[in-house]
């Protein structure tokens, strides 16, 4: 597909655009509908390069120096540069999925974390994992409230 410099479309039609991308991104629910859309979207290479953005204003907002983070992702310092000027002069968008992201991220080790405990004999919780196929209603709704 050829390149298209954005200074050169009327407003109107970029507005277009961009309007059909971010109503289609925001339309999209779950996970896995991200996960297919943004694959059919984006060049592996174009998803791995979104994403070290992403982690670069990760370790920027954890106070990560320049030097750790090129070293720790081999990538130049013109590229932390510039994500770094995002997050000072942007929208909040990195600030906002990360904070997003780390809270998914807290469920995620506070749910492993629960399952690697191990249960006490005859409690409720115990009884549910031992006979599954008895408390099959809990277990269902318990999913759905996961989610």
């Amino acid at each position: 597909m050829a390149k298209v410099n954005p200074r050169k479309l009327d407003s109107k039609e970029k507005m277009k655009y961009l309007d059909l991308l971010w109503t289609s991104i925001a339309e999209l629910k779950e996970r896995e509908e991200v996960k297919s859309f943004f694959k059919d979207l984006l060049t592996p290479s174009e998803s791995v390069m979104l994403a070290r953005r992403i982690l670069i204003a990760k370790m920027l907002l954890e106070d990560k120096t320049y030097d750790d983070i090129r070293m720790e992702l081999r990538v130049g310092l013109d590229t932390v540069a510039k994500v770094h000027g995002w997050l000072i002069s942007g929208f909040g968008g990195y600030e906002n999925a990360i904070k997003k992201f780390n809270s998914v991220l807290n469920k995620r080790f506070k749910k492993i974390k629960e399952a690697q405990k191990p249960l006490e004999p005859f409690t409720f919780n115990w009884l549910k994992k031992k006979y599954p196929l008895h408390f099959l209603l809990f277990n269902i709704f318990d999913k759905l409230s996961d989610k």
